[in-house]
């Protein structure tokens, strides 16, 4: 299938890049600023040719988006999987009462927004067999789960689920498979030098839940990187 990824320049975007490629799967890989050195997505690409295409997609730019998938239609492209990736955190252990309502918004911008965006613009060209969406989560969304800090990231995560339910209850006559994955607490620029997973561990479990399309034992579309049902 072919597969596009926002935020695929680093973290778990190019590991996903790595392991969908390794898989035998094309990938567009969207990175807001293709102009710039992308040496891990440059070995990719050495390595895997045209399997791969780096596109320039900023999740904030609905234009760019809507002129990208305009461009690929065109092109006779067609997607098995489309997979938001892209997301910021910001205003990390900031309590409320100094919660610079711009980091909200920023926030928003990026981890809700684009994710509507791309689905938005790139949904008509989820044409091939059995697709899937996968918007990737966290557990700092759950409600049940709820904590103090970290409000920007969590309340956008927890929308983003929301997201998902509505895309899966919406699209579910078409075929199309979807989740909001937590991908664990991984060893990225996000997650930190402390974090335990391995983001191409947790990548190689968000290609199995695509190529295998594991559905949730219960009712919402909210799992882990293994398949395993989240707490909502």
């Amino acid at each position: 299938m072919n597969i596009l990824i926002t935020g695929a320049g680093r973290g778990l975007g190019v590991e996903l890049v790595a392991e969908a490629l390794e898989r035998g799967h094309g990938v567009i890989a969207g990175v807001r600023h293709p102009e710039q050195e992308q040496p891990e997505l440059a070995k990719l690409a050495a390595a895997y040719g045209d399997k791969l295409t780096v596109a320039k997609l900023d999740v904030t730019d609905e234009e760019g988006i809507a002129a990208l998938a305009a461009e690929l239609k065109a092109q006779g492209r067609t997607l098995g999987a489309i997979i938001n990736n892209a997301a910021v955190l910001t205003a990390r252990n900031t309590p409320v009462e100094v919660l610079d309502l711009q980091d909200m918004l920023t926030t928003m911008d990026i981890n809700l927004y684009g994710p509507i965006r791309v689905v938005k613009h790139f949904l008509k060209l989820l044409t091939e067999p059995q697709p899937s969406i996968i918007n990737i989560s966290s557990e700092a969304g759950s409600i049940s789960n709820a904590y103090p800090g970290d409000y920007p990231y969590s309340i956008s995560k927890t929308a983003l689920n929301m997201f998902s339910q509505q895309l899966h209850v919406f699209l579910q006559d078409r075929g199309v498979h979807v989740l909001s994955v937590h991908p664990g607490w991984m060893h990225t620029d996000m997650g930190g030098e402390e974090a335990p997973t391995d983001p191409r561990q947790s990548a190689g479990g968000i290609i199995t839940l695509i190529e295998q399309r594991m559905a949730p034992e219960g009712a919402f579309r909210f799992v882990d990187y293994t398949g395993k049902d989240m707490k909502i």
